[in-house]
């Protein structure tokens, strides 16, 4: 098994178990679970191969992708009450899946030899749009916006590191660690020190 489906392997699994906490949340039947953690897993992963014309999509050439998903969904349906607080696992799983999805999505692009621009938009895409997708069906306010909190921000320093480790000549695998560990650093120093962009004030019209 290759490295980059090893990539894809996992940030499917994270991805699903957020995806199965957010149902929980939610307060889901177990179809629910497996639908919400299956979007989660391969969203991303979706919207990816289909911009960059991969054929087939990665799930539908290899269907163990949700049967992993689904499995993390029966998992956590009968486990997630276990779990004293779900929104912190939440977060912290979200963070992990994050980073692997956007090492992921550049790994596939530095595949086909995109640019550097695609390349970064891949890791972006495939990282950002599962969660998106989770969070907007169940009525929750997408992780990717909250207010000042860092993460659309973590998924492109990540690919551009990537991208600029790989112009130095790195290995592609070493290339996509580094990618990984920068987003999830950022990622967590704004869950943990609130590490944040400037946000917007409106301001009074001038008279």
């Amino acid at each position: 098994m290759s490295g980059l489906a090893l990539l894809d392997y996992a940030s499917v699994l994270v991805f699903a178990l957020t995806g199965a906490l957010v149902a929980s949340r939610a307060q889901l039947d177990l179809v629910g679970f497996a639908f919400i953690a299956c979007l989660t897993a391969v969203g991303g992963g979706t919207v990816r191969d289909l911009l960059l014309d991969r054929h087939p999509v990665f799930w539908v050439g290899q269907p163990d992708y949700i049967l992993i998903a689904v499995a993390a969904a029966v998992v956590v349906f009968f486990t997630a009450h276990l779990v004293e607080s779900r929104y912190n696992w939440l977060v912290w799983l979200d963070s992990f899946a994050l980073s692997i999805a956007v090492a992921a999505g550049t790994g596939a692009a530095l595949a086909l030899g995109q640019s550097g621009v695609i390349v970064v938009l891949m890791g972006v895409t495939t990282g950002c749009l599962g969660g998106l997708m989770r969070d907007v069906v169940c009525n929750e306010v997408p992780l990717v916006l909250k207010q000042g909190e860092l993460y659309v921000s973590c998924a492109f320093t990540g690919a551009l590191v990537a991208v600029v480790a790989t112009r130095l000549g790195l290995e592609t695998l070493l290339a996509l660690g580094l990618c990984a560990l920068s987003c999830w650093a950022l990622r967590a120093g704004s869950l943990l020190f609130g590490w944040q962009l400037p946000v917007y004030k409106a301001r009074p019209p001038r008279s």
